[in-house]
């Protein structure tokens, strides 16, 4: 490249990616309702937790919890755990953060670029 100011359009457009690729956990974790539900679920432990004791937890409807696990769900950080008739949730972030791990590194080589 010819001018050391400019980023590689590349790198941008993989950035764009990165972002797109987050959009669901962004918006899942953005909601405090949901960051305090998220760390139920950590207090919960590998065994988890159902909607009824985390209902117990909040001042939140079951329906209104079963909305945001179902967000959470979608966005890849909450497992749901069928055991007897009853469902247990409980956080799977190793995997969810992936992407947020893949725009870091992104971001990071953009900044980089940016800094020489």
């Amino acid at each position: 490249m010819g001018d050391s100011n400019m980023i590689d359009p590349k790198k941008i457009e993989q950035a764009l990616v990165d972002f797109k690729a987050c959009s669901k956990i962004f918006l899942a974790l953005g909601d405090s309702t949901r960051q305090k539900i998220c760390l139920d679920l950590a207090e919960a432990g590998l065994n988890g937790i159902n909607v009824a004791d985390l209902s117990g937890k909040t001042i939140l409807s079951r329906p209104a919890i079963s909305h945001h696990l179902k967000v959470l769900k979608d966005a890849g950080i909450v497992e749901p755990v069928k055991r007897g008739t009853q469902i247990f949730y409980k956080l799977r972030l190793k995997d969810a953060f992936i992407p947020m791990k893949a725009l870091m590194e992104t971001v990071e080589e953009i900044l980089s670029e940016e800094e020489s």
